[in-house]
């Protein structure tokens, strides 16, 4: 087995030093570029609006003031923020898996005519820039096709491109693949259809992969500004995201920031919960037998 240090190495007693001295310097480096950003903005939103202006800063506050972040949430009318942002991660969750799902399915165990094709095309949308499809998507929701209708104002103007997530559609495919056609084959003699097979068979087998698509179109949702400012002028329709920038220059700074500290709390929540899930999603492969 090849490794970057030799075992003969790790044997000595100096390449053991180096090894876990380099080891220890690494980790605790990278633990340092993550926390540090994360304590610099709780204590931010801990301290007054002058200790937050202060140059130089202070790395611990001198006076404390956890009073900032019931303050913020009431003055802000944060909870208002929150709502408008779940309903539009919910309606977009939803909606993307009701969709992203029988399309997974259908792409790998259906195997549709022009199936390829039809992968193809949705993975070239992959090689586009974000910002180039920004005009003519903001056309279609504004003039919808067949329908004539305009989704400005309306959460379904975020909810309908969200749902079209051509990556979400090719991990799926991709877990989908890995599930043997002799499961599906048993369903069929039992006299289930095809989405009966999806529901009882594919789903359950599905849960770690279905957590990770989920808590990846959660986070980018939940972190999306210039779509909800798009399409969502109305300031008591906008995501909390869009509103913190819309306040920015009439807020204090130490409120601003214990703002943006109770915005991160629900996706750090979601995470600690559905940890495990993602951890067996990202390393499904195979399926025990």
């Amino acid at each position: 087995m090849r490794t970057l240090v030799r075992p003969a190495v790790l044997r000595t007693p100096r390449g053991r030093f180096v090894y876990w001295s380099l080891l220890v310097l690494a980790l605790v480096l990278f633990t340092v570029a993550f926390i540090l950003p994360l304590y610099w903005m709780v204590t931010g939103g801990l301290k007054s609006s002058a200790e937050v202006a202060r140059n130089p800063p202070t790395y611990i506050p001198e006076e404390w003031h956890p009073g900032n972040y019931a303050d913020t949430w009431d003055r802000l009318e944060l909870a208002r923020y929150f709502g408008n942002t779940v309903v539009l991660i919910g309606g977009a969750w939803l909606l993307g898996l009701a969709i992203q799902l029988p399309a997974a399915y259908a792409l790998s165990k259906l195997r549709p005519r022009f199936g390829r094709v039809v992968l193809g095309m949705m993975l070239l949308t992959l090689m586009v820039p974000a910002t180039a499809l920004l005009i003519p998507t903001y056309l279609t929701v504004t003039d919808v096709p067949f329908l004539g209708l305009n989704l400005v104002n309306n959460p379904a103007a975020v909810w309908l491109p969200a749902a079209a997530n051509a990556f979400n559609i090719y991990v799926l495919k991709n877990f989908f693949d890995q599930i043997p056609g002799e499961i599906l084959d048993a369903a069929r003699i039992d006299g289930a259809g095809a989405l009966a097979t999806m529901w009882r068979v594919i789903l359950p087998l599905s849960r770690p992969i279905i957590a990770v698509v989920s808590i990846l179109s959660i986070t980018a949702l939940w972190r999306d500004f210039l779509w909800p400012m798009v399409v969502l002028p109305d300031p008591a329709k906008q995501p909390i995201t869009v509103y913190f920038q819309r306040i920015a220059d009439t807020t204090s700074l130490n409120m601003l920031i214990a703002g943006m500290v109770l915005a991160s709390i629900p996706l750090v929540v979601v995470f600690l919960v559905f940890q495990r899930h993602i951890l067996a999603g990202l390393t499904a492969g195979s399926l025990k037998g």
